[in-house]
């Protein structure tokens, strides 16, 4: 497996795995607009030539903003989410972020754990934050 920034050429692919994923995802243009720009910094985990996942953070005024982390179905529980985790804080830390947030669904157990276990912990809730269906997000930080 590789992890790697992502191109251009990887926008369809990172669209497909957020489709098969989640109720509200993020479009190929979207993965377009932060592949292109300066402030933000997304990555792939290639496997065998196949996009497997992708995940991404945002610079914002030195806090690391994670907008999205996904693996496919059928690689899911193999240790890419983590490894590509792993490897984007690596490289915000490069870049002289060193405090990261993200939300993630109450109800998504397994990516709680990860990002427990990555050493982000719990600091508040946003009620009703997600659609379809509507749920709060608990909002994590990493300092």
């Amino acid at each position: 497996m590789v992890i790697r920034r992502m191109e251009k050429t990887d926008v369809e692919a990172a669209s497909a795995i957020e489709r098969a994923s989640f109720s509200m995802p993020w479009s190929a243009d979207d993965f377009l607009e932060m592949v292109e720009a300066d402030y933000a910094f997304y990555y792939v985990a290639e496997l065998e030539g196949e996009i497997a996942g992708c995940c991404g953070i945002r610079n914002l005024s030195g806090e690391g903003e994670i907008t999205n982390v996904v693996v496919a179905d059928r690689h899911r529980r193999k240790g890419i989410a983590r490894k590509m985790m792993e490897y984007m804080l690596q490289e915000a830390e490069k870049r002289g972020i060193k405090d990261c947030t993200l939300e993630v669904r109450c109800s998504n157990l397994p990516a709680i754990r990860l990002y427990e276990g990555l050493g982000f912990k719990g600091e508040g809730i946003r009620p009703g934050f997600y659609d379809r269906p509507k749920e709060d997000a608990l909002i994590m930080w990493k300092r």
